[in-house]
């Protein structure tokens, strides 16, 4: 069996575009991409491919999932098949065994962390707008620096207490384990003593793709030559600083928008392109860029802009990395900002205008970026200026596009003043060494075939339901009504539905969508029909209960895929709003906007459709008593009390009649 920790990284790495345009011919429509249906005839494109979501969905035949999802359809495998398919495209090894109750064990205790790190998000965002202390150090300190409330909510920054141990005694009070306080780095135990890692600092939280705190950074205040300016979480088994950039959660729609990704090295600089109107924006947090930190930010875009301060022996560090970046077939792009300035000073400096001005005008190709700062430092020293040759012929060499590779050469041969043929003949030696072809190869994969039976969770069945079985199943009663608040609570359970302040204490509650559905169904008891969306409620449910929200990345990621193709069903939109209309300015009402009238809507055609259920529950069984006079008046009455709940659920719905 492939390990959990295996199947996460096959699917972080696999992008859908990627994957798929190895068998469609894909043109970018909007924010999505098109093409011909590879499992059915058709002559108008129909086949879309949504890279911010990750799926992909006919609307011709209807198929439609994950990368995973497509591999099995497109090659006839079977689901460990496709796994070890996109592990031996992206080079990752697999190590195939048995669970043990070791690893099982492991798995518990890696959700357990992340119940943990969400509390913890949750107490240090009280911390900083609520506490004290928070509201004086923490609050003042981002208000100086021109940071607005909306802004710190949206990446849910806090404050950690300067008291020694003050977070850690809440959170045993609160019921959580010393033990997973400890393993997610949040507590450090000291021969017993228990105290906190992040004391006296504003906390920035490390999002997932799908929401989920993972880590956090934490930024000291007070001016203390002994502490270091940054503490970040440790290697845990939930955080993986490799793998993941901070703001990739909030700036994965604007990215694909975009078509652009900005990169810049700090939290803050972050924050401010954010309070200046660029949202495509991801941080590095002050390390080096990795393949999979890379491939995550092209599963979105393959334009990166990289955003140096100035200084030369940092742009000159950074560089060294950036081949990279290349390798991957991403157009990269620089722009110097002016000395001694970075991107938060610079946005604060500058109006937003002035701000995207700037990054549009003063942007420069990588490869002529690289070729003007070497020639700058080599001048005319001969051993210098060969160097630099070897330093450009190697960042061009791993450009995987051939196209791509011989502009670049015609394009250096003019910069450095030396023949087309000489730099074109350097590339191709270094292309065709060994050790370059092979310098990203894992060793060879066993072929080992496997069955449904070897995916967690799920049973060795076929991926999607029959044509009678999906027809029976949308012929249920309560089929759409029930997909209708899964689709809520998958696309917007996190979204705050209500605030309520508190005058006398000035707490603020806040209801999400996903507090509010959960509230009124389990409240008054009721169940859903389909199987799977019951599955599904009870672990959005007990995740929320436990702090967490699952996105709509988990469930299309998810080990069914039944629910995975569900999923993708209520996430694929087949028509989007034309570009022209946004161009001319039109207001168009987005579903965000009309959250507060959609959500209790949904619940009371819910209620309604579990009612109609009811009622004819009770009209058969009214004809199964027979003479049983006693019987039939107690159902009637029954029958009486569920029709005026639905006279009252009709009114709640403008009068609309429950069909």
């Amino acid at each position: 069996m492939i390990d959990h920790s295996t199947i996460e990284r096959i699917f972080d790495a696999a992008q859908i575009t990627d994957v798929v345009s190895e068998f469609v011919s894909l043109k970018r429509r909007g924010v999505n991409y098109l093409g011909l249906c590879p499992f059915h005839n058709e002559k108008t494109p129909s086949f879309t491919v949504s890279p911010a979501k990750g799926i992909f969905k006919c609307f011709g035949c209807g198929k439609g999932g994950n990368a995973v999802n497509f591999i099995m359809e497109h090659e006839h495998l079977s689901y460990p098949e496709a796994l070890r398919w996109l592990a031996k495209k992206y080079h990752i090894e697999i190590e195939e065994k048995e669970v043990t109750p070791e690893e099982l064990a492991k798995q518990n205790e890696r959700e357990s962390m992340l119940v943990v790190t969400q509390y913890a998000a949750r107490l240090f965002s009280e911390n900083l707008f609520h506490g004290h202390e928070g509201m004086t150090l923490g609050l003042s300190y981002f208000r100086e620096r021109g940071f607005g409330d909306a802004i710190l909510r949206k990446f849910e920054v806090g404050y950690c207490n300067e008291r020694r141990d003050d977070f850690t005694k809440k959170a045993i009070a609160a019921g959580y384990k010393s033990d997973y306080l400890v393993m997610s780095g949040l507590t450090i135990d000291r021969e017993g003593y228990l105290f906190d890692r992040f004391a006296g600092r504003i906390m920035f939280p490390i999002h997932s793709l799908s929401g989920q705190v993972l880590g956090f950074g934490g930024r000291i205040i007070k001016t203390d030559p002994k502490a270091a300016k940054y503490v970040n979480t440790p290697e845990t088994e939930i955080y993986h600083k490799s793998r993941i950039v901070y703001g990739i959660f909030q700036a994965r729609q604007a990215i694909i928008k975009e078509d652009r990704c900005y990169l810049v090295e700090g939290y803050t600089d972050v924050l401010s392109m954010h309070e200046s109107g660029v949202e495509n924006v991801v941080a590095s947090s002050g390390t080096a860029l990795t393949q999979e930190q890379i491939r995550l930010i092209k599963r979105f875009t393959p334009n990166i802009t990289m955003l140096y301060d100035g200084d030369p022996a940092g742009i000159k560090a950074s560089i060294r990395g950036t081949d990279m970046v290349l390798e991957e077939g991403m157009n990269v792009r620089i722009v110097m900002l002016p000395d001694g300035e970075d991107p938060d000073s610079w946005s604060r400096k500058t109006s937003d205008e002035e701000f995207k001005r700037y990054l549009k005008e003063n942007e420069t190709d990588f490869i002529k970026f690289k070729t003007r700062l070497l020639l700058d430092e080599a001048q005319s020293d001969p051993v210098r200026r060969a160097n630099l040759v070897r330093e450009v012929v190697r960042s061009i060499a791993v450009i995987p596009d051939q196209i791509t590779r011989t502009v670049y050469v015609k394009e250096c041969s003019t910069q450095l003043n030396m023949p087309e043929e000489v730099i074109l003949d350097e590339v191709m030696k270094l292309r065709n060494q060994d050790s370059f072809r092979n310098r990203n190869s894992w060793p060879a994969q066993d072929s080992a075939s496997g069955s449904l039976q070897d995916m967690p969770g799920t049973a060795a069945t076929s991926t999607s339901t029959s044509a009678s079985q999906r027809q029976r199943k949308k012929e249920e009663t309560s089929f759409y009504s029930e997909r209708e608040i899964l689709r809520l609570l998958i696309r917007y359970g996190a979204e705050v539905l209500t605030r309520e302040l508190d005058k006398e204490t000035g707490i603020e509650t806040i209801t999400t969508v996903a507090d509010y559905i959960i509230t009124e169904i389990n409240d008054d008891g009721l169940k859903f029909e389909n199987e799977h969306f019951a599955a599904m409620f009870e672990e959005i449910a007990f995740s929320v209960g436990q702090g967490l929200i699952p996105g709509d990345t988990h469930f299309v990621h998810h080990a069914n895929p039944v629910i995975s193709a569900l999923v993708v069903d209520m996430l694929t939109e087949q028509y989007t709003l034309s570009r022209i209309w946004g161009k001319h300015g039109a207001y168009v009402e987005t579903e965000e906007m009309k959250l507060k009238e959609m959500v209790p809507d949904a619940v009371l055609k819910f209620k309604g459709d579990k009612i109609k259920v009811l009622q004819k529950e009770i009209r058969r069984a009214m004809t199964e008593a027979g003479d049983d006079d006693e019987k039939v008046a107690a159902l009637q009455e029954q029958y009486k009390a569920m029709t005026s709940l639905q006279k009252k659920i009709s009114t709640g719905l403008g009068g609309r009649l429950i069909i």
